[in-house]
């Protein structure tokens, strides 16, 4: 491993060998037809899609560059192969609006009666448990709800044949980063997928404007208490500083002003709505404009910055082409997309098809996030679907990256921040659990990590009743006596409003009865089939066809030697006819190795 690390360490940080490809950086012209070639095909597809089959780089470097790059960006929506999500129907009618706490939904129930559509019973034991039980419901089936989701988006990326549609939303859902946990309600994170979908490479005034105006964003950034008299900055400071324009481009003041102006600003449901009394309609003045300003407003004079299509436009080169970015290539792309009023579509064609994308310095040299080296994998074993074993959203949580849940509003750190040695080990156990699954998987939809609901369970299922079972571990009466209750516990378990443990277990429960379980389909790998249809002969042909098929980059001679020497011994043989009925274990070591390189790591 310490090796791995060195070496992932040497790749970024040595000096390539000068050569003539060294003279395209920062040359925003156009590659020629006459230096188009499947390396630069591949290259490409690496990073405007999910990477390609071998088939895939052949048929786009059989285009010219500017028919290859509109194949991508000129995208037509995603044809009708993509089956919609399947919805597992769990929202129900009185969950709106749904509360911020558990003490707020009894606090609710109390004053009210009811909540969240239940009614307190009228008398008894635990008057408000059903309450409890539906805040937790709500809370778990959300949850599993959304990473259902994620593998439908997960599904999309791998097969959708719009790939660019799947990759510039994974990209402005790092921009625009809400996370789940806060929202609490999948149907919001659904409603912004689609539109970072729709919008991803078109205007971005419009892409900003809904985004602004999401529920999800909306319910994120606490536009609910943003109101007339007692403004809430969330919204405002974030969509200067991370959204537009960057720090150091506005003022305190800037950001004071422009909160006043998204006063009103909320949602009813899955509706965006403008609370005309919540809104302050005095003067403001923002950025140097002065009037009774909106938010909309607000959002053209922020775009009226040429700040703003350098900072936009600097963003989606660092992520598309290189960390490097020098100041005269930033203004140049900032006139691009600003000339173009701020359309996207223009900025994403000048950068795949300059010279520079293509320049030494770019690549193999861009590291990939956990979601697009999980989906760039399941490509290139020419997997059709997601895999269900291990879970998806399990592994990719694991690298750093789990869809819908950023960590904060700022999305995910980039670049090198996915590199650390514990890291590294996370990525070559993906591999191997993906081509060695593990027997004793257990399905995290299915099967809760919550100790405590675990317990619960357990000890429900024992026979215990709700107060010995939800009696925290350490507090029983001792004396094989925990089954039995005392006069005096029985009393006080008489006068209980509700019980927040075996709330906890039975809103799991609840959930797991209504949200539909993601297949756990083992991924259908057949290495074998690859490398017979392919009708290589020798173990050095095999090395070479996977190394080929699998890296980006040139693998290191003695790399490759070991890996020729490592599938001889495994097969007993350097001829793969011989070794024909029993070839298959051999290749998916083979692979592991491969996607524990380096250089694997790279796009």
């Amino acid at each position: 491993m310490v090796k791995i690390i060195l070496s992932m360490l040497l790749l970024l940080c040595a000096a390539p060998v000068i050569s003539a490809q060294d003279l395209w950086a920062d040359d925003l012209l156009p590659i020629a037809a006459s230096q188009w070639n499947r390396d630069r095909a591949r290259h490409l597809l690496e990073r405007a899609a999910f990477g390609g089959t071998p088939q895939d780089i052949a048929r786009f470097a059989a285009m010219t560059p500017k028919d290859a790059v509109a194949a991508l960006v000129d995208f037509k929506p995603a044809d009708g192969s993509l089956l919609p999500f399947d919805e597992s129907d769990i929202h129900d009618a009185g969950l709106e609006p749904f509360p911020p706490s558990r003490p707020a939904v009894t606090n609710q129930a109390k004053l009210t009666g009811e909540a969240l559509g239940v009614k307190v019973k009228p008398s008894g034991n635990r008057r408000m448990q059903p309450v409890v039980d539906k805040f937790f419901y709500w809370l778990r089936a959300s949850r599993l709800e959304t990473d259902r989701l994620a593998y439908w988006w997960a599904n999309r990326m791998l097969t959708s044949t719009a790939p660019l549609q799947e990759k510039m939303a994974l990209f402005w859902h790092g921009h625009f980063a809400n996370n789940e946990e806060k929202v609490r309600d999948y149907r919001k994170m659904k409603i912004q997928l689609a539109l970072f979908e729709a919008k991803g490479r078109g205007n971005f005034r419009e892409l900003l404007t809904g985004a602004a105006q999401d529920p999800a964003m909306l319910a994120f950034l606490d536009a609910g208490v943003n109101v007339k008299g007692a403004p809430n900055e969330n919204f405002a400071r974030e969509i200067m500083e991370l959204f537009t324009m960057g720090v150091g481009n506005y003022s305190e003041k800037d950001i004071r002003e422009a909160a006043r102006a998204f006063t009103g600003w909320n949602y009813t449901g899955l509706v965006f709505t403008k609370n005309a009394a919540k809104h302050d309609e005095g003067a403001k003045s923002v950025l140097g404009q002065s009037g009774r300003l909106d938010g909309e407003q607000v959002i053209d004079i922020i775009l009226a910055q040429p700040v703003t299509a350098e900072f936009i436009a600097a963003k989606l080169y660092r992520h598309f082409v290189r960390e490097a970015l020098t100041d005269a290539t930033r203004r140049q792309l900032g006139h691009i997309l600003r000339s173009n009023n701020y359309e996207l579509a223009p900025l994403l064609t000048a950068i795949f098809l300059s010279k520079d994308f293509y320049s030494a310095p770019s690549i193999a040299t861009h590291i990939k996030g956990p979601v697009e080296l999980a989906v760039s994998t399941y490509k290139k074993l020419g997997l059709n679907e997601v895999p269900g074993v291990p879970d998806f959203n399990d592994a990719t949580g694991a690298l750093g990256q789990r869809l819908f849940h950023p960590p904060t509003v700022a999305g995910w750190p980039q670049g090198r921040n996915w590199i650390t040695p514990g890291l590294l080990l996370e990525r070559g156990n993906f591999a191997r659990d993906l081509l060695f699954p593990n027997i004793n998987f257990l399905p995290p939809d299915r099967y809760t990590d919550d100790e405590t609901i675990r317990i619960v369970s357990a000890k429900i299922d024992q026979g215990l009743d709700i107060t010995v079972a939800t009696r925290p571990e350490g507090k029983g009466m001792g004396g094989g006596g925990e089954a039995m209750m005392s006069a005096a516990t029985a009393m006080a378990d008489r006068d209980e409003d509700f019980n927040t443990r075996y709330g906890s277990f039975r809103g799991w429960q609840l959930a797991t009865q209504r949200v539909k379980p993601i297949p756990r389909r083992n991924a259908q790998v057949d290495l074998a089939g690859l490398v017979q249809l392919e009708k290589l002969v020798t173990t050095a042909q095999v090395v070479d066809y996977l190394l080929a098929r699998f890296l980006n980059t040139q693998a290191d001679p003695a790399d490759r030697a070991r890996l020729v020497d490592f599938l001889t011994v495994e097969l007993g043989t350097d001829k793969v006819a011989v070794a024909a009925s029993y070839l298959e274990e051999p290749l998916r070591l083979l692979v592991h190795l491969i996607m524990s390189l380096p250089e694997y790591q790279l796009g």
